[in-house]
């Protein structure tokens, strides 16, 4: 159910179904149309292997189209190895298929590195489905063979929601990623903070802290993790079955996930860093104080100073980042560039509600830097004046940085920008990496026996 539209759905997406039919060509003389197929796409894949190109006006498909889309499963199953091997890509359609034939295809799907999933009904698709990575079997109409040999049972009989499956997992894998990437965003500012600031060292030669403990523990448990969790919760991007599959290779640690995490860790560090430099060395005498990481003394006025504004400044930096890993590539100002709205920023905040909790973790910093006692004997720190600004153009600064280097990755192309671009020119290369579907139906069906490729 649902399968043509869907089919031509997912070929607009430079995703690409393939077909193993029990009728024979003639009688699946529709079957390019049903995928989505046009008479157009037909001809550029034509012209992309140097075949004849086929009349845009013609409703059929010519004999060299056929030779070249569609094979019998004799001709396929008579074919070497090698010669499979040696195909650009594997045939649209295969009329006539025999249970050998899905085990051949799905073993040619994994010699081409693919990742091959069977959708299977019938008491001979058992085979296939347990060879294939993910085996679907269809609940309403499925053998009790097939369901056994399959690791999902599809119990609504509707190709849309395989569909439907890919975008949630895109969706969650992309939540994980920016999940990942804000927690190790703001671990790699504290690394950066805190070893760097083992050279400040008092007059008794011990170093002095930029964070106190607590501080620390406070930002980790309070800032960091709670907003991080409300990534999860994002809707998937607007783009989000437009571009190139992840490159199952690394995971969710991509090179881009490992860039991002150094250069925000690094802005994040060495402008929390410049902080606590200005008000102690540049404002102030540079005093460190005496053992003014145990108690307070007069002598700790200045540090105890510089800390409470390093604690804000991180602390707003860390909540400012949630907002833009929203997207890993678009600014935070407009996520989505079809959108026809000119500021439509609170509008992309509000569709996570659960990220409004980054104004309530802003305020918080108040009562922690001015309530009297919790300040000093908990935070090791005193309230401050002046400071503010210096917390303040901080975040400002580091918003700027954080764009631009988005800026700098959509520019220039950098961890698969240009492949989007050639994407919603015309699709990938199909042999850069796919999920590929194999499905079975009755004879009765229109879309018989089928195949996909598809990226997740």
């Amino acid at each position: 159910m649902g399968t043509g539209k869907q089919a031509g759905s997912l070929r607009q997406y430079g995703q690409h179904p393939y077909q193993r039919t029990v009728d024979d060509v003639v009688s699946n003389f529709g079957v390019n149309v049903e995928q989505g197929l046009s008479p157009a796409q037909i001809n550029e894949h034509r012209s992309k292997y140097g075949e004849n190109k086929l009349d845009s006006n013609s409703g059929l498909e010519s004999k060299d189209v056929a030779d070249s889309l569609v094979k019998t499963a004799a001709e396929f199953d008579g074919m070497t190895d090698e010669e499979i091997d040696a195909m650009p890509e594997l045939p649209l359609v295969i009329a006539r298929c025999a249970p050998n034939t899905k085990t051949c295809m799905i073993a040619a799907l994994h010699q081409s590195k693919a990742y091959a999933a069977m959708i299977g009904d019938g008491v001979n698709d058992g085979p296939s489905l347990q060879a294939a990575d993910v085996g679907i079997a269809m609940g309403m109409a499925g053998s009790d063979v097939a369901k056994g040999a399959s690791d999902i049972v599809l119990t609504d009989h509707n190709f849309s929601s395989i569909v439907n499956a890919i975008e949630e997992g895109r969706r969650m894998f992309d939540n994980i990623q920016k999940f990942v990437l804000h927690l190790l965003t703001s671990n790699v500012g504290e690394v950066v903070l805190l070893v760097f600031g083992l050279c400040f060292r008092d007059k008794d030669d011990y170093s002095v802290f930029p964070l106190s403990p607590l501080q620390i523990l406070w930002i980790n448990m309070i800032t960091s993790g709670s907003h991080a969790f409300s990534l999860g919760l994002e809707k998937a991007g607007y783009n989000i079955m437009q571009r190139p599959p992840h490159n199952t290779r690394h995971g969710v640690f991509t090179p881009q996930i490992i860039v991002d995490m150094i250069v925000y860790g690094l802005l994040m560090g060495i402008l929390t860093l410049l902080t606590f430099v200005i008000i102690v060395y540049g404002v102030g005498n540079g005093d460190l104080g005496h053992e003014c990481n145990r108690i307070y003394s007069p002598s700790c006025d200045l540090v105890f100073r510089a800390r409470a504004a390093v604690f804000a400044e991180l602390t707003w930096l860390i909540l400012i980042s949630t907002w833009e890993i929203k997207s890993l590539r678009r600014s935070m100002f407009r996520l989505n560039p079809c959108s026809t709205s000119k500021f439509p920023f609170c509008k992309d905040i509000y569709a996570n509600k659960f990220l409004y909790a980054v104004v309530v973790g802003a305020v918080i910093v108040f009562p922690c830097v001015y309530i009297p006692g919790f300040n000093g004997k908990v935070f090791k720190q005193k309230p401050i004046t002046w400071e503010w600004a210096l917390s303040v153009g901080a975040v400002g600064l580091f918003v700027v940085g954080m764009e631009t280097w988005k800026v700098v990755k959509r520019s220039w192309g950098l961890f698969g920008g240009d492949e989007v671009v050639e994407r919603k020119k015309g699709g990938l290369d199909l042999r850069q990496g796919f999920f590929s579907f194999s499905r079975t139906m009755s004879r009765a069906s229109s879309f018989g026996k089928g195949s996909m490729r598809s990226e997740v």
